[in-house]
């Protein structure tokens, strides 16, 4: 197994609209928020500010955490290609930087084909991860929810 590794998140909600990462792959459309991996010797804040600018092109104000998320490969849909994956994902709720618009970022991801603003009433009909959050945002107050897929 692959060490544990922590992903930091943005949360940015905009006039009820959720900003994320639009990737494709052999089913379709699916989509991320924001973020990634946080290095060896970097806070959590440098490692959202810099992942997000990467991706999206951003600068970002950070809020509180939210939420925390563990992803254990394994124990999901994908054990074939995750089986090995061991994640924490933390979620924190993030703003826009003034005049920062987002935008694909000179660094995307690799199955990474655009940013969008996703309603908030649209994310139980798109493929979003984690799934928890096809039921929507009502529930961010939650800090720890284990390993959800």
């Amino acid at each position: 197994m692959k060490p544990i590794r922590n992903s930091i998140k943005a949360v940015i909600i905009r006039d009820h609209h959720v900003l994320l990462i639009k990737n494709i792959d052999k089913d379709g459309f699916w989509y991320v928020f924001p973020g990634g991996g946080q290095n060896a010797g970097e806070d959590m804040v440098a490692a959202l500010r810099r992942e997000c600018f990467e991706e999206t092109g951003i600068s970002i104000s950070v809020g509180p955490l939210r939420l925390v998320r563990e992803y254990i490969g394994k124990n999901h849909e994908f054990p074939e290609s995750d089986g090995d994956v061991h994640q924490v994902e933390l979620y924190f709720e993030c703003g826009l930087v003034s005049g920062s618009e987002p935008k694909n970022g000179e660094m995307k991801d690799a199955n990474q084909v655009d940013v969008e603003w996703v309603s908030l009433d649209c994310l139980g009909s798109v493929r979003v991860y984690p799934k928890l959050f096809q039921k929507g945002l009502d529930d961010f107050q939650t800090i720890y929810v284990g390993d959800v897929n």
